[in-house]
């Protein structure tokens, strides 16, 4: 699935790493997201919530039936830490594992790929949302 296609089917998205600091770029993206009519779902052992949405700590903490609706796993996080939060995505059946730009694991995106998932590495959602709209 190209990421065209995956933008136009995407409705919820947990962002891993995801900051309460509005001057973050998962903040700022996440916030751009939302207002896109995008679901966010914030994924972060550091913080509670999320403008008014509870956060959780891991993937699979998010209950049923709110983690078999989550289209993408954007991620927010070191290339070195991605590993791990793959296989959480595997677990949960995510559609597509995202690393935003400068994040780039190939070991982990040929697992995602093997399991099904489609993976996009070194790309930013909220610049191919515009570049999908002409914005």
């Amino acid at each position: 699935m190209d990421i065209p296609e995956i933008m136009r089917t995407t409705k919820v998205i947990a962002v891993v790493g995801l900051s309460d600091n509005p001057g973050r770029p998962s903040y700022n993206i996440a916030y751009y997201l939302s207002e896109q009519g995008y679901a966010i779902i914030p994924v972060n052992p550091n913080i509670s919530e999320w403008r008014g949405i509870k956060a959780y700590k891991t993937l699979q903490e998010i209950p049923q039936p709110i983690r078999s609706r989550i289209d993408v796993v954007d991620i927010f996080r070191k290339s070195e830490d991605v590993p791990p939060i793959v296989d959480e995505a595997i677990e949960i059946r995510a559609k597509t594992v995202w690393m935003q730009v400068g994040i780039v694991n190939e070991e982990a995106a040929a697992k995602a790929r093997a399991a099904g998932l489609n993976v996009v590495m070194d790309r930013c959602m909220k610049i191919e949302h515009r570049k999908l709209n002409g914005l």
